[in-house]
């Protein structure tokens, strides 16, 4: 049975947990010991999670090197712009669509500051905070600061010093994978918990984000994405958006790995005739750098959260989101659930107290099925669909235009 149990994908064990959780809170609803699988769970990931997020920064900021030349400003700027925009879509159809959810806790409504002074007040005294303390309260706007700088500062030290913080990086991110391993559990014991608690109409609920998240990164994917083509190419860009959906996105669905589409993304790179020397970078940079999927995912859990407690929210504020969301995404990519583990970071913008927060990362993990793979297909068909239009515009401003829907048909054919 365990040996049947280990050979399952983690998304077959999730959807095994989530009906095992259903059945139990149905039948047993009286075992509140069950309910602790899910506390359990959550509070490895409320522990971990501040450090997660400290020393993913950390590495990533220390290892830039001081005027460091990449030859890649067109795909990096298409990464980043493409990243703030996903998430900036997320807001508005947040707005256009607002969807509280139903926490098995009950919390009480919080109010944010209503102008700009007190926003910007609140923002800067919770970033200068004391970074230990940080840490172990959860206090993740101070985390962020204090971890850009000691990374920006950190980027003159040796090779050695980088090295050990890398490697600390990688330990806790194991860590982290180890936990996301007993995630079925957690997820029998959340389940369990909200049946109980909410019942299988507050289940129910969960339908609305996950038809909001998908809706949106599929408005992205097919609506957003193609029209950033079309302005910078001039061509009709749905034969290249279909090609890298149908190749590099569906493989990406049911992999949830963008760092496992690497290969896949390469190897269609070649085929459309892209520069080795180029895309050779730019698609596993892309692996990290564009996470328009993440960016969304933490945007819309978040004002979700803040649709919860009936929180009335500035516009300045949720334009801070964008960036915020923008920025913490790209250091998400490659760890499963690594954009959930990051959603109390941005409601700490709102002053979402942590626990609440970190419900709503448990309803994360239920809905994950479908988020994550959604996300992980978005994210990595942009990565080749970026990487491909960075290198035409570059050949188009040089006076050397490149006919993309010839170039795919040619790809198909190979």
């Amino acid at each position: 049975m365990i040996k049947m149990w280990r050979s399952l994908s983690l998304i077959k064990q999730i959807i095994i947990g989530i009906g095992i959780g259903i059945l139990l809170g149905l039948s047993l609803p009286t075992w509140s010991g069950i309910s602790l699988l899910g506390e359990l769970f959550i509070g490895a990931l409320k522990g971990i999670a501040p450090v997660l997020v400290f020393f993913l920064i950390l590495a990533s900021l220390s290892r830039h090197v001081k005027g460091q030349k990449t030859h890649m400003k067109t795909v990096i700027s298409l990464y980043l712009i493409a990243t703030f925009v996903a998430a900036l879509v997320a807001v508005i159809a947040s707005y256009l669509f607002p969807v509280a959810l139903v926490l098995p806790e009950v919390v009480e409504a919080q109010q944010v500051p209503d102008n700009i002074q007190e926003i910007i007040s609140s923002i800067l005294l919770n970033a200068v905070g004391n970074p230990f303390k940080a840490i172990i309260d959860g206090n993740y706007l101070s985390i962020l600061f204090w971890a850009c700088l000691m990374g920006l500062g950190l980027r003159v030290a040796s090779k050695e010093t980088k090295r050990v913080i890398s490697d600390i990086g990688d330990a806790v991110s194991d860590i982290v994978q180890v936990i996301i391993k007993f995630a079925p559990l957690g997820i029998i014991g959340l389940v369990y918990n909200s049946v109980v608690t909410v019942g299988l109409s507050g289940m129910a609920d969960y339908v609305k984000i996950i038809i909001l998240v998908v809706g949106s990164m599929l408005f992205v994917s097919f609506v957003v994405y193609p029209l950033m083509v079309f302005l910078l190419l001039r061509q009709n860009p749905y034969p290249l958006t279909f090609d890298t959906m149908k190749e590099s996105g569906i493989p990406a669905f049911f992999t949830r790995s963008s760092a496992v589409n690497i290969p896949i993304n390469m190897e269609l790179c070649e085929k459309l005739g892209l520069d080795r020397d180029s895309y050779s970078i730019s698609i596993p940079l892309g692996a990290s750098a564009n996470s328009g999927g993440a960016a969304m995912t933490i945007t819309i859990m978040t004002l979700a959260a803040a649709h919860t407690l009936n929180m009335e929210i500035p516009f300045l504020l949720a334009f801070l989101l964008c960036l915020l969301s923008a920025i913490a995404a790209t250091g998400a990519s490659g760890i499963a659930g690594g954009s959930l583990l990051l959603i109390p970071l941005a409601c700490s913008l709102f002053n979402i107290p942590n626990d609440v927060a970190m419900q709503v990362v448990g309803i994360g993990f239920v809905i994950g099925v479908i988020q994550d793979s959604v996300e992980t297909a978005v994210n990595s068909a942009s990565d080749l669909l970026f990487a491909a239009t960075a290198e035409f515009y570059d050949l188009k401003k040089a006076g050397h235009p490149v006919d993309v829907t010839e170039r795919v048909r040619q790809a198909k054919s190979l």
